[in-house]
């Protein structure tokens, strides 16, 4: 590397602030009171309670020291985004010395009083986590899950072209599955209209208790993995503080002077060959300028300073010693003046305004959202002149409401649909007629739709998809995450980290609402025709739905109306997490547009057609149904019981948002008892067929009067490759046995219907017998169109 010129100046600057830094991070850990040191430290001023984590913070602190200096020198529009776990005592620390903390809590200000508050808080009831959590400014990065930091970088830098997101990666999160495949995202950043991501891998050495794998293999080894990922690598290390500035501070400037040549030669030359991008690996030892030995035992450099190098402090008189000496040799009378702000020689080495890392908008993604131009769905929507004349495949028709997005979002870019390899499969393919899958790697002539500026991105990697897609909203854009719904559990605590984002970030006034994480899970379990019973589990919506009520919404449109009026929805929200379960196979069209838009709004309703009540009379019973194939099968029920007991009063129930079988006290979305007790009755029986697993609705209708007149049938763990009503018929949920469910519940029916039962049974007993032999549904099941009531 060529070797950066440091004034002494700078550097001095360089290192004082790097020491304020770390002294605030140790501070946040351990200090209740008397936070400038201004009398001897007793045993009151420590923390009852010791939490957070030392280990990595002087690593944070010394690279965030010098992105603040390119960013000054540069002028760059940068973020960064925090891998390691419990990192939050360096960004905190960072935030307050260049007073974005400050702006955004002006109750912790830049002085004693507001350094005790920022000490007070860390780890405190009623205070901030030690990990970079939505409360922390300049934060896109949930760090209490370790694996997802690069992915959400990438996401960040797309369609982004000036922007700089920096990405810090702990040796330890570098071991997880998520970060592993990551390092692969390069190879779908495109130099022209995307920002650059320059990842820095922090080796300390240790996890928790453990070496990490990256930091025990050799140099030239190391390097040639990363080499092997497609990045250029760039290696610091030491423990003497004046030359690891200077080799950081090289190895930064030649990373930066390579990223803007390699975007001038795409932007402004043309270049068409995929950069090998740079990397830093920054090699320092674990919990830096800390305690080098605690009760006769090597701690700085060793796994022992991952956490609270002085444990026993408010207790143990040598260690309350030991912490007074740790924290005075940062010399803090150079580094605070007299009212316990930072120095000018401290604040030269901050950026200001939204440079500052706490305060760049794009980590504040909704400053920077504009609404999505969602076309007209009558530009897409499907003709029904009577329920069931037709059929169309939803999510085929959906691809082109998308592909019009994504004309309209073109000059734009601010739209992107991510997914493992599926677009095609799960008949989204239409988009392609507007934009391409985002490729920089080779191409050869019999590739298709590939394209350096495509805004589809596909890898077979459901973390890495997910991760994109988070970072890419939580920096002011909007898109949607198409998966197999068996395989979406994939990201099932990715999903779980960003509703917890969402859920916290509500509760800050200054973080602005962004675009909902939209899931649409398709090629779903009741049809599996080229697989199996390994792609069959609908449980993604029983994960979901045990989340924050306040972010979680889960809709099953029954037919490709439906499905539009559903995606028109969620494409438009803010700060939720929308799930859309919806067929990619030809089903009957039941609801004309305004028809499906209405029942969207009211999120379930009575199909007064699809059922036989008549004359003002109470039904006998009510078939209720959520989702396509289930909808399918209650209303052949429904024709069903017209033909053989046509005296029986029937209501049929159709559930889009599965949440409004809720009380509404339980969720924002749920049914009054008085409105829940209209549609459902309060002593009737309910047969209810359900996508999923059928505990759900027990779940979450536990409370309803008639919850002991509820029978519900769904998935239960059966199935195979096989016809796609065999898969209904495993699962007990086909047309017969939801009519003998009918009979056995309805009162009076057992004895007079019986042989109506026996036929229904005998009925399914030969539609196995012909599935054997044919190896298709029974002619009747194959060919039933809905027959409109006389």
């Amino acid at each position: 590397m060529p070797e950066t010129q440091l004034g002494r100046d700078e550097l001095s600057a360089l290192d004082a602030h790097w020491r304020a830094a770390n002294y605030l991070a140790a501070g946040q850990i351990y200090l209740l009171a008397n936070p400038l040191l201004t009398e001897p430290l007793r045993p009151e001023h420590v923390k009852p309670r010791l939490l957070g984590h030392w280990g990595t913070s002087p690593g944070l602190n010394l690279i965030h020291t010098h992105i603040n200096r390119v960013i000054n020198a540069r002028d760059l529009d940068a973020i960064c985004v925090w891998g390691p776990g419990h990192g939050a005592p360096a960004v905190l620390a960072n935030a307050w010395l260049d007073g974005s903390y400050t702006a955004t809590y002006p109750d912790v200000t830049r002085d004693a009083a507001g350094m005790g508050r920022l000490f007070k808080q860390f780890s405190f009831p009623g205070g901030v986590p030690s990990h970079a959590s939505p409360e922390t400014p300049g934060s896109i990065h949930e760090g209490g899950e370790l694996g997802y930091s690069l992915a959400h970088a990438y996401g960040a830098a797309c369609d982004n072209p000036g922007l700089l997101a920096a990405c810090v990666i702990g040796d330890g999160e570098a071991e997880t599955g998520p970060l592993a495949g990551s390092w692969h995202a390069n190879k779908f950043l495109d130099p022209v209209h995307d920002g650059a991501v320059l990842p820095i891998l922090h080796l300390n050495g240790y996890k928790i208790a453990n070496p990490t794998v990256l930091a025990r293999l050799p140099e030239s080894e190391l390097a040639e993995l990363l080499r092997g990922y497609g990045h250029d690598p760039l290696m610091v290390a030491g423990e003497e503080p004046e030359a690891v500035h200077r080799e950081l501070a090289a190895a930064l400037d030649t990373a930066l002077d390579r990223i803007a040549a390699f975007q001038r030669a795409a932007r402004e030359e043309g270049a068409t060959r995929r950069p090998r991008w740079p990397a830093i690996v920054l090699r320092t030892p674990k919990g830096w300028t800390g305690p080098a030995e605690v009760d006769g035992l090597p701690v700085e450099g060793t796994w022992r300073a991952h956490q609270i190098p002085l444990a026993a402090a408010r207790e143990n008189p040598e260690h309350l010693r030991q912490l007074e000496s740790w924290l005075r040799s940062y010399r803090p009378r150079e580094l605070f003046d007299e009212r316990g702000g930072p120095v000018d020689l401290v604040r030269a080495a901050c950026p200001t305004g939204e440079r500052r890392l706490g305060a760049n908008p794009r980590a504040n993604g909704g400053l920077l959202l504009r609404e999505l131009p969602v076309p007209p769905l009558e530009s897409c929507a499907v003709p029904v002149t009577t329920p069931g004349s037709g059929q169309h495949e939803p999510t085929a028709v959906l691809g082109r409401l998308l592909a019009r997005l994504m004309e309209a979002t073109g000059e734009r870019r601010d739209f992107r649909l991510v997914g493992p390899d599926e677009t095609a499969s799960n008949r989204l393919q239409a988009v392609y007629e507007a934009t391409g899958k985002a490729w920089e790697a080779e191409t050869l002539p019999v590739d298709e739709h590939l394209a350096r500026d495509g805004r589809v991105m596909e890898i077979l990697s459901e973390h890495l998809c997910q991760g994109w897609l988070e970072g890419y909203l939580l920096t002011g854009r909007h898109g949607l995450f198409s998966s197999y719904e068996a395989f979406v559990h994939i990201v099932d605590s990715m999903a779980n980290q960003h509703i917890k984002w969402l859920h916290s970030s509500r509760e800050l006034p200054w973080r602005r609402p962004v675009a909902s994480l939209n899931y649409l899970l398709t090629s779903h379990v009741w049809r599996q025709d080229h697989n199996g019973f390994s792609h069959q589990d609908p449980g993604f919506v029983d994960h979901v739905l045990n989340k924050s009520p306040e972010v979680v919404r889960v809709y099953l449109p029954p037919d490709t109306n439906t499905l539009l009026a559903c995606a028109d929805h969620v494409l438009r929200s803010r700060d939720y997490v929308n799930v859309v379960v919806a067929g990619k196979q030809a089903c009957f069209d039941w609801l004309s547009l305004p028809d499906a838009r209405a029942h969207c709004a009211r999120g379930a309703g009575i199909w007064e057609w699809a059922g036989s009540e008549a004359d003002n009379r109470e039904p006998d019973v009510v078939l209720a149904c959520a989702g396509d194939v289930p909808t399918q099968e209650v209303l052949a029920a429904s024709d069903l019981l017209r033909r053989h007991l046509p005296e029986l009063a029937v209501r049929v129930v159709n559930v889009v948002d599965i949440a409004r079988l809720l009380p509404s006290d339980d969720h924002p979305h749920g049914l009054s008892e008085h409105d829940y007790d209209a549609l459902f009755t309060t002593d009737r029986p309910v047969i209810f067929a359900y996508h999923g697993y059928p505990w759900l609705i027990h779940r979450l209708t536990y409370k309803r009067a008639n919850h002991a007149d509820l029978h519900v049938r769904g998935y239960h763990e059966e199935g195979g490759t096989t016809t796609p009503f065999d898969m209904v018929v495993r699962n007990d949920m086909d047309r017969y046995r939801l009519v003998m469910d009918v009979i056995d519940r309805v009162p009076g029916l057992a004895v007079r219907a019986a042989h109506i039962r026996q036929h229904m049974a005998d009925v399914r007993y030969r539609h196995g017998l012909w599935i054997t032999e044919h190896g298709v549904d029974l002619p009747e099941v194959a060919d039933w169109t809905w027959r409109a009531r006389a």
